[in-house]
C-alpha cells in the first residue's frame, strides 16, 4: 500500500530551488513519488493554469511507474476526480485549471509539441540526450530529474559542473522514512557487495560489474511473423512476485513479451491468465511440483523445468548464445535485464552465481529457453546444410 506523508525525502524535493533540480539516489529512496506529489501540490497552488510534464522513456514504463504513483497519491489524498482524468491522452486537470500530462520519450510529436511550465523526465538515464534538450527548450520555470546511478550519462558529461542553474542532490533509502522495516533489511543484507552498495544503497555513482545479460534490444511490438514457443514461468507468491514471459522466435533471434509480473497470485489465476492466451508448452520452476500440479489439473500443458548440476549457468548460457529483444511494454524484463548480476565475494570479486534479487522474469526466461535448446541446436545443425530453407525450420514441442 502506497504510504503518503512527510519524509526527508519530500523535505529534499521542496528545497530544490533552481532550475534543474536533478536526484540521483539509490533504491526505495521514493525519488519519484517525492517529485510527484510536489509537483501535484504545486499544480493546485497555481494563480494561473500551468502546464506540467511528466516524461519517461516508454509509455509501459511510464503507466506502471510516474503515472501510478500520481493516480495514487490523488486517490490516498481523496482529492482524484474522475470527471478531470483524461485517460485518452493521459492529462488531469486541476480545478483551478492546471494540468499535469504524461507522454513517452519515444513520442516525437510530443517532445516536440507545445511549451509547459515545467517537467519531470524520470530515470533519466534512460532517456536521450538529444530528447532531454528538445524538452528543456520547451520548458519555461523548471526541470526534475531522477536516475539509480548505475553509470556516468549525460547530466554527468554534458550538464554537472558545465551550467550554475542546477541543483543536485543525492537520496538513499534512509531518506524514506515510509519505507517498510522489511524492505531495509532486504536493501541492508547487500551491505557486502561493494558495488551493489555503492549504487542502490549509498545512491552514489558507479559502474555495475558483472552484468549477466548485454546487448538486448527493445522493441514496440512483436512482429506478425513472430512465432511463440514457449511460456516461462517464475512461481512466487508474498515477497517475490510471479513473473510469466512469453518467449517468441522471430528472424533468427528470440523475443521476450512480459505477460505478468505479480505477487499473491494463486494458482488458480496463473491457470487463468495463461487459459485466455495462445497456446504453448509452459516450462515452470522445477522447486515447486505441487503448484506445477495443479496448474495442470487445470488443464495448462506445463512442465517442470530441467534442474540439476549447473543448470542455472547452462541456462544462462543459453540465453547469452540468442539474439534477445524486448518488448516495450515488458517494464520489469527490461528492469530486471539491466540490474541482473553475478553475486560477488566481500572482497568484490565475481561469483560464477546469480543475485536473486532481479532474478524473477530472468528465471523464467532461462526456464524457457533452456527447454528450446535442443530445437537451437537442430535449427543450427540444419542451417548448415547446402539446401536448407526457412520452410523447414523445426517446430517446438507443444
Amino acid at each position: 500500500m502506497l504510504k503518503i506523508g512527510i519524509t526527508t525525502s519530500t523535505e529534499k524535493i521542496r528545497a530544490l530551488k533552481k532550475r534543474i533540480r536533478a536526484i540521483g539516489g539509490g533504491t526505495a529512496a521514493s525519488k519519484t513519488l517525492s517529485i510527484v506529489l510536489f509537483l501535484i501540490d504545486a499544480a493546485q497552488r497555481d494563480k494561473k493554469p500551468t502546464l506540467t510534464s511528466v516524461v519517461s522513456e516508454s509509455f509501459p514504463h511510464l503507466k506502471r511507474g510516474a503515472m501510478r504513483d500520481f493516480l495514487s497519491i490523488l486517490e490516498n489524498l481523496r482529492i482524484y476526480r474522475d470527471s478531470q482524468w483524461n485517460k485518452t491522452d493521459c492529462i488531469y486537470t486541476f480545478s483551478n485549471r492546471s494540468k499535469i500530462e504524461f507522454f513517452s520519450a519515444d513520442q516525437p510529436d510530443k517532445v516536440r509539441g507545445p511549451r509547459r511550465q515545467r517537467l519531470f523526465i524520470n530515470e533519466a538515464n534512460n532517456v536521450p540526450f538529444e530528447t532531454f534538450e528538445q524538452l528543456e527548450i520547451r520548458t519555461d520555470e523548471y526541470i526534475f530529474l531522477d536516475w539509480n546511478p548505475v553509470s556516468e550519462f549525460w547530466f554527468y558529461t554534458e550538464l554537472l559542473h558545465k551550467r550554475e542553474d542546477i541543483d543536485f542532490i543525492t537520496m538513499t533509502y534512509l531518506d524514506n522514512e515510509a519505507l517498510e522495516e522489511s524492505i531495509i533489511k532486504t536493501i541492508e543484507a547487500r551491505k557486502n557487495r561493494p558495488d551493489w552498495w555503492k549504487v542502490f544503497g549509498l545512491g552514489q555513482l558507479g559502474e555495475l560489474k558483472g552484468k549477466i545479460y548485454n546487448d538486448w534490444q527493445i522493441i514496440d511490438v512483436i512482429p506478425h511473423e513472430a512465432r511463440l514457443e514457449r511460456y516461462g514461468v517464475d512461481l512466487g507468491y508474498t515477497n517475490d512476485p510471479t513473473s510469466i514471459v512469453a518467449v517468441y522466435y522471430f528472424n533468427g533471434g528470440y523475443i521476450f513479451d512480459e505477460v505478468i509480473f505479480q505477487t499473491e497470485m494463486d494458482n488458480r489465476q496463473i491457470a487463468d491468465i495463461l487459459k485466455n492466451r495462445p497456446r504453448a508448452l509452459v516450462v515452470a520452476d522445477s522447486a515447486e511440483p505441487k503448484s506445477i500440479a495443479e496448474i495442470k489439473s487445470f488443464g495448462i500443458n506445463i512442465v517442470p523445468a530441467e534442474k540439476g548440476k549447473d543448470s542455472v549457468r547452462y541456462g544462462i548460457q543459453a540465453v547469452q548464445e540468442q539474439r534477445i529483444s524486448i518488448t516495450k511494454q515488458s517494464v520489469n524484463i527490461i528492469k530486471e535485464y539491466r540490474n541482473y548480476l553475478w553475486e560477488t565475494d566481500r572482497d568484490g570479486k565475481i561469483l560464477n552465481e546469480p543475485e536473486h534479487l532481479y532474478s524473477h522474469s530472468m528465471d523464467a526466461i532461462r526456464y524457457a529457453i533452456s527447454s528450446l535448446v535442443p530445437i537451437i541446436r537442430q535449427r543450427e545443425f540444419l542451417e548448415t546444410l547446402p539446401n536448407y530453407s526457412q520452410k523447414e525450420r523445426p517446430n517446438p514441442a507443444r
